[in-house]
């Protein structure tokens, strides 16, 4: 499965994406296929949107949730971000190319090739909404204990 977080912060006043860039880059990766697209809100040059693909199991969410908790509390951003962060995490269930001009048939969604199953991938949200909401509150816990 193909694991989607859509993180969004605001930068404090004076601060820049490069502040954000430097302090936010992860000095050690996932070991697992990872992708992620950040975007400077064109409305609001301050909120800076980080879109993450993860290619992995409901068995490996646990271990990659606490990189990212590992990565965060050792590099934090209170810096440079304001501290209310938006989070959002899914499953990718289909990969849609709309680029052909003209009438498109409709097809099953579907992620390289492979037809989604959806209720593997109810099984799996349950099972990821878990664990996240677990680490969640095991690195915020930290992250409190440290301010």
């Amino acid at each position: 499965m193909i694991q989607a977080a859509i993180i969004t912060r605001r930068l404090k006043e004076g601060k820049t994406y490069e502040d954000f860039r430097k302090a936010w880059y992860h000095t050690i990766g996932f070991g697992t296929a990872n992708k992620m697209y950040t975007i400077v809100n064109g409305l609001d040059p301050r909120e800076i949107i980080v879109i993450g693909f993860t290619e992995t199991s409901p068995e490996q969410v646990r271990a990659l949730a606490e990189v990212d908790i590992r990565e965060r509390l050792n590099n934090p951003l209170d810096d440079v971000i304001e501290p209310e962060i938006g989070r959002t995490y899914g499953i990718l269930v289909a990969e849609d190319d709309f680029s052909s001009p003209g009438a498109l048939p409709y097809t099953a969604p579907s992620v390289g090739g492979k037809e989604t199953d959806l209720e593997e991938v109810d099984r799996n949200l349950q099972e990821a909404a878990k664990i996240i909401a677990e680490v969640s509150q095991k690195r915020d816990r930290a992250h409190k204990t440290r301010k």
